[in-house]
């Protein structure tokens, strides 16, 4: 978790009447328990779980062509924690489809935070191969939105 993230969380419990905070993130969870005077932080990494042995293995062409798509496409991150729109307004044909072709500086969407409509704009150039959320989902910072080729 970010440095500035957790001491802004910890100031938050600091300063108000909550006793305890806990925050399941990707990177692992953090729980701040107030005591008298300071709060106590305790991190616990992210626990990944192991995957069970297969019974025939599988073939590691596949696999590795898998990867190599996987690996050439671009992804637009989302650069706030907010709330994604592919359309400008409700019914409005969305900026982007699957298959467009995009130019660097094309709005691609729109994230709404705190009731101000930011339009994100693709950060490369190409095609829109694939759209990794849904209209009115809420996103968070570093979330990929698009994928591009």
């Amino acid at each position: 978790m970010d440095l500035r993230k957790l001491k802004t969380l910890i100031d938050l419990v600091s300063d108000s009447n909550v006793s305890e905070l806990e925050i399941t993130e990707a990177e692992g969870k953090v729980r701040i328990v107030k005591a008298s005077g300071a709060p106590l932080v305790t991190q616990q990494p992210a626990v990944a779980i192991a995957p069970l042995p297969i019974a025939a293995p599988l073939s590691a062409a596949p696999l590795a062509e898998a990867a190599l798509v996987a690996d050439t496409r671009h992804a637009v991150k989302s650069p706030m924690v907010g709330t994604f729109y592919r359309s400008a307004s409700p019914g409005a044909k969305p900026f982007v489809e699957v298959g467009d072709v995009v130019k660097e500086g094309d709005t691609i969407c729109i994230i709404e935070a705190m009731k101000i409509l930011n339009e994100i704009e693709a950060d490369k150039s190409g095609t829109v191969s694939k759209i990794q959320c849904e209209n009115g989902q809420a996103v968070e910072y570093g979330q990929p939105l698009f994928l591009i080729d």
